[in-house]
């Protein structure tokens, strides 16, 4: 049985640092999907110039942050001392646990000819128990990301988050949950089974793709119903076409997200503020940074 389409939406434009971003999750429908509870999109433009001095520091509490990047190439550094550049495919992941303080440059590959960029910001919320951890980070380079070629030459399926058919992500787990980059060649399909319970939604980055037997647009974000059953990708086009499927179990624990926090009630989020403003989440040493 084919899973049914709960709702699809567009995102909505926004502004970060430099950068003019689509916002897809939260949205008006829904506020997460499983775990992760944030989605912004960077779609392909050109930079013309290395910028070395960030986006613009800020903290976090009570989520992890997840950059995958198609195109170009993210440094990190934050208030841990972490610092990890990485290049096109490759993915910055930073559990912030009980406060950090990041920042991150995105600038086009130095290893390649090309000047665009492209990328992916997700917020993955962690469990109540997880949020009172130290902060942690990985850098994951693209050749790094589990990768599986699908039946026939169809194209390719990559594990960025979570596991699939025996392939296992470096990204822990906290709950169940999954990001897919799936790439179809042209005229060919792909057929993936959810289980009962599952929340999944479909982003559609560069390219139209039909989505069991319905056609969906670039730029379109798709969720599914929580009934166990398939979802059938068609490319009917001549060129390859690029599908983000993610989501999980869903998060039943209390939610409050206020700004760069997410936790499990309005006080601890007074408390996540508080103690930013007292210094608890340290700060970033420029002076060791390249």
């Amino acid at each position: 049985m084919k899973k049914k389409t709960s709702f699809t939406t567009k995102g909505h434009e926004a502004a970060v640092g430099s950068l003019s971003i689509q916002r897809m999750l939260p949205n008006r429908y829904a506020n997460k999907v499983g775990p992760f509870v944030f989605l912004d999109y960077v779609s392909p433009v050109v930079k013309k110039i290395i910028t070395k001095n960030g986006m613009g520091a800020h903290p976090h509490r009570g989520i992890a942050t997840l950059t995958y990047v198609l195109q170009g190439e993210v440094e990190h550094f934050d208030s841990a001392g972490n610092e990890a550049l990485i290049h096109s495919g490759g993915t910055q992941w930073m559990k912030a646990g009980n406060g950090i303080i990041h920042d991150e440059n995105l600038n086009y590959d130095s290893q390649t000819e090309s000047k665009f960029i492209q990328a992916f910001q997700f917020w993955i919320n962690l469990p109540a128990r997880n949020k009172a951890e130290n902060p942690a980070h990985i850098a994951i380079q693209a050749n790094e990301i589990p990768k599986k070629s699908l039946p026939n030459q169809n194209g390719w399926l990559k594990v960025v988050v979570g596991t699939y058919e025996g392939l296992r992500s470096k990204i822990p787990n906290y709950s169940e949950q999954f990001l897919y980059h799936i790439q179809l060649n042209a005229g060919t399909q792909f057929s993936i089974t959810m289980e009962n319970e599952v929340e999944v939604a479909a982003f559609l980055p560069m390219q139209n793709v039909m989505l069991n037997d319905t056609e969906f647009q670039a730029g379109e974000f798709i969720e599914f119903d929580k009934v166990a059953g398939e979802i059938e990708i068609k490319n009917n086009s001549l060129a390859t076409v690029d599908i983000l499927l993610f989501g999980g179990e869903e998060y039943t624990e209390s939610m409050v997200a206020e700004g760069p926090f997410v936790m499990n009630s309005a006080a601890e989020i007074a408390t996540a503020y508080r103690d930013f403003y007292a210094g608890k989440y340290g700060e970033i040493n420029l002076a060791t940074l390249k």
